[in-house]
């Protein structure tokens, strides 16, 4: 049975645990966009259109958008436009929609679960909790 999934270079890198000696060799290590992409002419509704504006910029920031990154945050987009019409109209998406946007959000590390393993927000703790014997 495999173990846990291998953590990209640039995730790695965000998070301050990247050493040189455990890079893969001859691994793929996608390069970040430079410049902010215009959100694709196939999304479906002004809803999708304006998550794209909001999401994209922040991804980009954070080095976690890159050129293979692009249509699966796009797909995330589009299904969050889709989930916000349904919502609008008082109906209720299906499981698997709603399902789905999840997985894209977790790719992207936009839930708190994987937020931790991406390594961003929250106070990290200081020091040894064992240090001082027991006392707070």
């Amino acid at each position: 049975m495999p173990g846990p999934s291998k953590k990209p270079s640039n995730v790695k890198s965000l998070r301050g645990t990247i050493r040189k000696d455990r890079l893969p060799e001859g691994g793929v290590d996608l390069p970040v966009l430079e410049a902010l992409p215009d959100p694709p002419d196939w999304l479906p509704n002004a809803f999708a259109v304006k998550e794209w504006d909001r999401l994209a910029p922040i991804l980009k920031a954070n080095g976690l958008l890159t050129a293979t990154g692009v249509t699966p945050l796009a797909h995330l987009c589009a299904l969050h436009g889709r989930l916000v019409q349904l919502w609008s109209a008082g109906m209720a998406p299906t499981g698997h929609l709603y399902s789905q946007y999840l997985k894209l959000c977790d790719g992207f590390g936009m839930t708190p679960a994987s937020l931790q393993k991406v390594g961003f927000g929250g106070e990290k703790r200081k020091g040894n909790s064992f240090a001082n014997n027991g006392k707070r």
